[in-house]
């Protein structure tokens, strides 16, 4: 009797899922900068735009500049010119920048849609055929319904794309609101939510550290990790932006649009593939899966003075600090406690995601060791550009007896011999944009639920408590996160070196 032959299995199987090939070259686009004179625009867009151009990684482009100031196309050139010296990572030559020059018009939005619509014609014009658009709202929230509006009348929604900053409403009704007015004109395909903190390869970086290793993967859940930390301080203050935050404050400038997104990508499930889709998903179960966010897990702060401020209410509750304890419901993370803390005019402006692993017994240890006397096992992420990687756990002190002492690994992007020149968030974010990936984008669903989870909280807020600029923050923080101890300020050496 003849015996089959076995069969081979492949892994996985062919076909099963098409390949994520490398992006093909990118189509040309006119790129419609709305809020162009604004300080975003000035500091981030316009520099971006300049080095994606003349780096080839979007040659074939143009942009229509517009804004409510009534300047020409030669007046808001120099406006960009200017902006380009000041704020560019990547300088131009005389050169590069009369090439660019020669791809930005200015449209004044007080001219009305029928202008921009010619001017839009006209770009596409010089740009021949296949041409996409991507509108960048650089504007404030309130007028990003006109904004919208505007395109719509001019007719500009087709072969479109929107990019939408933050927030994204102020609580669930105006979230609600927001989306359905955008998508009375354009599909929530066609939307990118942007935040510029997934933009960071240091955020994308926690992706690549926990799926691309068998190392950390298996023991990434409640059974080895005790809790999360997500510190986000920062040293600057208002920055004349006080009208908005008092009507906005931390957790809604801050938390909802950019900690609970670090968040997602710190607890996510493992994907199905590394593509838009497959990882909006995952971040939308994290957040459908979060438990609401209890005033009593929440401390609130104010900087002492900013009631000072010019724009402020002397009567202002608004909080410049916050520090909250969130809890995911689902098998992995259930009873682990993340915390997380900004506020403004802080000790120091820092980044870090803190992974503090459970304790190991210490019956066997003598007294007097050493052995946890300075906290638990980190893997500590710092999302500053070098994308630094810390891991601390005890070793034994050289000499007699048995002595331990906590020791630290590191690893900083900086180290690889072959990293290339790395693209700022805003100038990664725009790519994905005109690619439509939407990866590193907020989605309208994951938006809506973050804030139904803040509900509780944004109807009975905990009083804003005073701090001292410089300092961490309120003494209540501390009670906050009792048993444990908030990682910052923490080895500063290691975060320094190689700076």
């Amino acid at each position: 009797m003849a015996t089959e032959k076995p069969q081979t299995i492949a892994y996985p199987a062919p076909d099963a899922r098409k390949r994520r090939h490398q992006p093909d070259r990118l189509d040309p686009h006119v790129i419609v900068l709305f809020g162009a004179t604004g300080d975003l625009a000035k500091r981030k867009l316009i520099p971006g735009l300049a080095y994606l151009n003349q780096s080839e990684l979007a040659p074939d482009i143009q942009i229509i500049a517009t804004s409510l100031e009534d300047i020409s196309s030669d007046e808001f050139r120099e406006v960009a010119k200017n902006a380009i010296d000041e704020f560019g990572t990547h300088k131009l030559t005389s050169e590069q920048w009369a090439s660019f020059a020669k791809i930005i018009c200015y449209v004044p939005q007080g001219a009305g849609p029928e202008a921009l619509a010619e001017a839009v014609a006209e770009a596409e014009d010089n740009l021949g055929s296949d041409v996409r658009r991507l509108h960048y709202l650089s504007v404030p929230p309130k007028a990003a319904r006109d904004v919208i509006t505007m395109l719509r009348d001019a007719k500009l929604v087709e072969r479109s794309r929107v990019v939408m900053e933050k927030p994204f409403g102020t609580d669930l009704a105006s979230a609600v609101a927001l989306n359905d007015f955008v998508h009375e004109t354009f599909e929530e395909s066609q939307i990118f939510r942007i935040d510029h903190f997934l933009g960071k390869e240091a955020a994308q970086n926690i992706l690549a550290f926990r799926f691309a290793n068998g190392l950390f993967e298996p023991i990434w859940n409640r059974n080895f990790i005790d809790h999360i930390q997500i510190d986000i301080p920062e040293a600057l203050g208002l920055d004349q932006r006080a009208n908005f935050y008092e009507e906005t404050g931390a957790y809604k400038d801050m938390v909802v649009t950019h900690l609970f997104q670090v968040m997602a990508f710190t607890v996510m499930e493992p994907p199905t593939a590394l593509e838009p889709f497959a990882i909006s998903e995952e971040k939308n179960k994290v957040f459908r899966s979060m438990l609401p966010v209890k005033p009593s897990n929440v401390v609130r702060g104010q900087y002492s003075g900013y009631r000072d401020e010019e724009g402020v209410a002397k009567d202002s509750d608004t909080e410049t600090f916050i520090a909250l304890k969130v809890g995911i419901d689902n098998w992995r993370w259930a009873g682990v406690p993340i915390y997380l803390r900004t506020g403004k005019k802080m000790a120091e402006g820092i980044r870090v995601v803190s992974i503090a692993f459970k304790e190991a017994p210490r019956t066997m240890f003598p007294p007097g060791s050493g052995v946890g006397t300075q906290g638990p096992d980190h893997l500590t992420f710092d999302l500053a550009d070098n994308s630094k990687v810390s891991l601390s756990f005890y070793g034994k002190r050289p000499g007699p007896g048995m002595k331990l002492d906590k020791l630290s690994m590191q690893f900083s992007s900086q180290e690889i011999e072959t990293v290339v020149d790395v693209l700022e968030a805003y100038e990664r974010l725009i790519l994905d944009a005109m690619r439509g990936d939407h990866t590193l984008f907020n989605t309208a669903e994951g938006i809506e639920s973050l804030w139904e989870r803040s509900e509780d909280l944004l109807t009975d807020p905990p009083p804003a408590k005073l701090y001292q600029p410089g300092t961490w923050g309120p003494n209540a923080i501390h009670q906050l996160i009792a048993p444990n101890a908030w990682r910052l300020p923490f080895e500063r050496e290691w975060r320094e070196a190689k700076s």
